[in-house]
């Protein structure tokens, strides 16, 4: 288990924290392992009742860490990465998340699966999946037009720019924006009126809610991995990668 994620238990609620500001939150293979194993754990808890996931005061996280990602590309359905994305899809118990400053990639993405999210007048969201010759991952590329509506989802998946937490409201993305300084508190106490509320009921109205689209959100998830698997170890990715490290911006122009 890794210190950059930090676990609490307290009341009921199972706080997630990423815990690498230095970094910017950058998500490496230990922390995904760590989160989702702090998930799958949480299933069979009763003395888990709702979930917490924040980031730091200035940055949720800045999504993936290139240079870790790039030692251990997750190829395999069991890499950790999509572990955690199997178990935050699947989790039964009501996930909450406070986000304040950016959020990028799987930062974004992985908010698609809470059930309550709340933003910081700070933040900021971006999936910026084709500018690194990728494709949308943990079912993105459903469940944001699903939110949002098509013509919105594919102006922020196919430019990859990035969004206000006012923007994210108004598209339905987050349930309320609040200021940076009051965020997390706030986030806190709605994660711990949800623990006060009968365990059953909750889970009841979750399933429900999702029952439809389960299989589905499996498929697409799935499918996106197979795609994403193939592009990024074609020549697009290794040339946005090599311009992140450079500092420069990447030419696709090379390219068909």
């Amino acid at each position: 288990m890794t210190t950059d994620i930090l676990v609490e238990r307290a009341n009921g609620v199972l706080t997630l924290a990423f815990n690498r500001p230095d970094k910017k939150n950058a998500i490496t293979a230990a922390m995904y392992q760590t989160m989702a194993d702090t998930l799958v754990g949480a299933q069979d808890d009763a003395s888990v009742r709702a979930i917490l996931i924040r980031g730091s005061a200035k940055i949720f996280s800045a999504g993936n860490d290139l240079e870790d990602f790039m030692k251990s590309p997750p190829m395999g359905e069991n890499a950790p990465v999509f572990q955690f994305l199997r178990a935050i899809s699947s989790a039964e118990k009501p996930v909450v998340a406070s986000v304040a400053g950016p959020a990028v990639g799987i930062g974004t993405t992985l908010l698609l699966h809470c059930d309550l999210v709340y933003a910081a007048d700070s933040a900021s969201f971006s999936l910026p999946f084709a500018q690194l010759g990728l494709c949308p991952e943990a079912a993105s590329s459903l469940l944001l037009q699903r939110v949002a509506g098509y013509q919105a989802a594919a102006e922020k998946l196919l430019l990859g720019e990035a969004f206000d937490a006012a923007e994210a409201l108004r598209m339905g993305f987050v349930n309320r924006v609040l200021p940076a300084a009051e965020v997390d508190a706030f986030a806190a106490s709605q994660a711990a009126k949800l623990a006060a509320l009968p365990a059953s009921s909750l889970r009841a109205t979750k399933s429900l809610m999702k029952r439809a689209s389960r299989e589905e959100l499996q498929t697409q998830m799935a499918e996106e991995a197979v795609h994403f698997g193939k592009m990024l170890v074609a020549p697009e990715a290794r040339e946005a990668f090599k311009a992140f490290f450079e500092k420069r911006k990447p030419d696709f122009r090379q390219f068909d």
